[in-house]
């Protein structure tokens, strides 16, 4: 007896492929911008909806089990809570350091002139 797969219907890649060529176009348009947080955020929310996109259509993501969602994207997930407290934790020890020692009053020197 031979096991039945689903298969799923050729439109929802169609779609997705379709809001992939649009992000693209939205994120190669960004180019025109000026440089700024505004562009950066552009870039990287445009970055995160494609990425998601094709995790979640065309490598089955959204058909799979709660578990198995959890053991694959919960790592990178946390690893990115981790980077944004480490962010943060190093602006407040930067800003302590500036508050109690000031800036630095080093002169950046050229090698071989003392």
């Amino acid at each position: 007896m031979a096991a039945e797969g689903t298969q799923h219907p050729l439109k929802i890649y169609w779609i997705m492929w379709g809001a992939l060529f649009v992000l693209s176009t939205f994120s190669y348009a960004t180019d025109f911008m000026d440089d700024g947080a505004l562009r950066t955020s552009l870039i990287l929310l445009f970055m995160l909806a494609k990425a998601g996109g094709i995790v979640w259509i065309f490598m089955h993501m959204g058909w799979e089990r709660i578990a198995l969602k959890l053991a694959i994207l919960g790592p990178p997930v946390a690893i990115l809570v981790l980077i944004g407290l480490m962010s943060l934790e190093g602006h407040y020890v930067e800003d302590n350091r500036l508050q109690h020692y000031g800036g630095s009053t080093m002169e950046p020197q050229t090698p071989g002139h003392h």
